[in-house]
């Protein structure tokens, strides 16, 4: 990583206040320039896709596609570009999600600026950065040989592709679904197989005794 040239970043974020803080912390060194920001999920993965920045700088609460959701996306359309979570979330079970689909790095908020460019620099060495403190409970969990939480795949699943799941389980056509959603019935197939890879699931009746299990309908 060569510390003299200026590296590109987005910065994803849904508070308004805190991409300005960002921006004007991240524009106050010598080595990063802001090229795009982003409100949401679905607007941080086609700005990723058309800037291919150096590095992404990404909340994981936000409307619309979630954090997770758009990470994994970011990393299928710009796969040179390192992601590093800037998150108030502490608990080890968005921090697990978080790796599992790619992070580099994951970051809370409040946590200071100087470390902030650690971590920056340590991402795009191609490091795996996590903030002091959440590093602090995780190795404690490996010293008392805890096992790490399980990761719900639902909790990762997207608004849209909880929408999905929930109306193929009650019998509806792609056709029908598509209208309801309106998006296309294309689109819809490709979430419904989507849905069926993430969950390790292979028919609808699996589908849908899945939703019941997770209270989207009635048995």
């Amino acid at each position: 990583m060569n510390q003299k040239r200026k590296y590109s970043v987005l910065i994803v974020e849904d508070h308004a206040l805190m991409r300005e803080g960002l921006r004007s912390l991240l524009e106050s060194w010598p080595n990063f320039t802001v090229v795009g920001e982003a409100s949401d999920g679905q607007e941080g993965i086609r700005s990723a896709q058309a800037l291919q920045p150096d590095v992404v700088l990404l909340d994981l609460s936000m409307p619309g596609t979630n954090g997770i959701e758009a990470l994994r996306e970011i990393k299928r359309v710009s796969d040179g570009s390192r992601v590093l979570v800037v998150t108030a979330h502490k608990d080890e079970e968005h921090l697990f999600a978080a790796l599992t689909a790619g992070a580099d790095g994951y970051f809370l908020k409040d946590s200071d600026s100087d470390e902030l460019r650690t971590a920056l620099f340590s991402v795009l060495a191609g490091e795996r950065v996590l903030s002091p403190a959440i590093a602090t409970k995780v190795v404690a969990r490996y010293l008392v040989k805890e096992v790490p939480p399980e990761v719900s795949m639902y909790d990762v699943l997207s608004v849209r592709e909880r929408e999905v799941l929930k109306l193929v389980a009650e019998g509806r056509r792609s056709k029908d679904i598509a209208t309801h959603l309106g998006i296309s019935p294309k689109t819809v197939e490709r979430h419904r197989a989507n849905l069926m890879k993430r969950l390790g699931l292979h028919s609808v009746a699996a589908l849908t005794t899945y939703a019941v299990s997770k209270g989207l309908l009635e048995p």
